[in-house]
């Protein structure tokens, strides 16, 4: 193989590198992520002390009649005492997550002592291993719990008037009062794949076998200018830029794999 041959070789390596890094650059950006136009908006975030009821109607146990907005007593309907009707959200208690809507207003006076958010029954007790007794329209098999501290998210607020923002006490009658200034959402936290510079194409540092491909390719050229004199040299050195070329392709390429290549670059 001639000196020029073998340069016209490594040229062709180098564009055959190039275009694999194009490639590994597309496909690493090619897939914005799944789901990411399905997350629900959180609004509004925050904790508080929930306790649990269940009117439907029937006047047993302290009821007080059907729901506010008119939507049957069911699981997932919350009272709360300053949000929108039909305000959505969800509650987290002990690595449990549950969604609720508002239905209905409350609680009364203990929202003056902070207790801030109504849960059904059945969601209180899924949410603290009880059972729901339809008899007392209580929950049974918790260890007692009446009061649980939750974290809530909202996701949704309701159109009808009341509070858009971290709950106040029934008596102050926000839940009567348009609010047009809605709580300004918070600020989103980075997904732990961005955190870790996952999706990005990470450019591979100059190596030893890229500097040996630069090295080999003026070596070539040299022996050109002495390929009378030197004809079994000039293989050898063509060869030797042909193997950096091919190294070159692997050290700067395409960073799939990087750590097997370079397991077999050290054998």
């Amino acid at each position: 193989m001639s000196a020029r041959s073998g340069l016209r070789s490594l040229a062709m390596l180098t564009a055959t590198a190039v275009s694999a890094l194009t490639i590994g650059a597309t496909a690493a950006h090619a897939d914005p992520g799944a789901g990411s136009d399905t997350e629900e908006k959180i609004l509004l975030k925050g904790s508080t002390t929930a306790s649990y009821f269940w009117d439907d109607g029937s006047g047993r146990a302290g009821d007080t009649g059907m729901p506010a907005s008119g939507k049957p007593m069911q699981k997932g309907l919350a009272a709360s005492p300053s949000w929108p009707l039909l305000t959505e959200g969800y509650v987290l208690y002990d690595g449990k997550k549950m969604p609720f809507f508002v239905g209905d207003r409350g609680p009364g006076e203990p929202s003056n002592r902070g207790i801030m958010l109504d849960l059904d029954a059945k969601t209180f007790a899924e949410l603290t291993g009880g059972r729901f007794n339809p008899g007392t329209l209580g929950v049974d098999g918790n260890g007692g719990k009446g009061h649980i501290d939750v974290e809530y998210v909202i996701t949704k607020w309701g159109d009808g008037p009341g509070k858009k923002n971290h709950p106040v006490p029934f008596s102050t009658r926000a839940w009567a009062e348009r609010d047009r200034n809605p709580a300004t959402p918070p600020a989103e936290e980075p997904s732990e794949e961005a955190a870790q510079g996952g999706g990005r194409l990470v450019e591979a540092p100059a190596s030893a076998s890229v500097r040996a491909g630069a090295a080999g390719s003026d070596a070539a050229g040299s022996d050109v200018a002495g390929a009378e004199e030197a004809g079994a040299q000039e293989s050898g050195v063509v060869g030797g830029a042909l193997m950096a070329g091919a190294l070159a392709v692997a050290g700067g390429g395409v960073v799939l794999g990087g750590e097997r290549l370079r397991t077999l670059l050290k054998r």
